[in-house]
C-alpha cells in the first residue's frame, strides 16, 4: 500500500513542474517581482520532487519500471532547479 502510495505522489511530481506553462501565459506572472516569486516556488517545488524520488525509492528497496523512471526525471528536474536557482541568486547579486 505504501509503495503504491509513493508512487502515485511520485507520479504527480512529475507533471507538476509544467503547470508553469499555464501560470505564464497570464500578463500576471509575467511582471518583474511576480516572476521571479513564481520561478523561486517551482525551483522549491522540482528539488523536493527530486528528494523525495529519491527517499521514497530508497525507501521502497525494490520498485518498479515506473518509479525508476519518475526517479530518473524528477532528478532531472531536481538539478535544474538548482541551476536555476544559482543563476537567480547570481543574477541578483549582481
Amino acid at each position: 500500500m505504501k509503495a503504491k502510495i509513493f508512487s502515485i505522489i511520485n507520479i504527480l511530481l512529475l507533471f507538476l513542474p509544467w503547470t508553469i506553462l499555464l501560470l505564464r501565459l497570464n500578463d500576471w506572472a509575467l511582471a518583474s517581482p511576480t516572476a521571479e516569486i513564481l520561478i523561486g516556488v517551482y525551483c522549491a517545488e522540482m528539488l523536493f520532487g527530486g528528494v523525495f524520488s529519491i527517499y521514497s525509492y530508497l525507501k521502497q528497496g525494490k520498485s518498479s519500471k515506473l518509479m525508476q523512471v519518475c526517479l530518473v526525471i524528477n532528478v532531472l528536474y531536481a538539478a535544474a532547479a538548482l541551476f536555476l536557482g544559482a543563476w537567480m541568486a547570481l543574477t541578483a547579486w549582481m
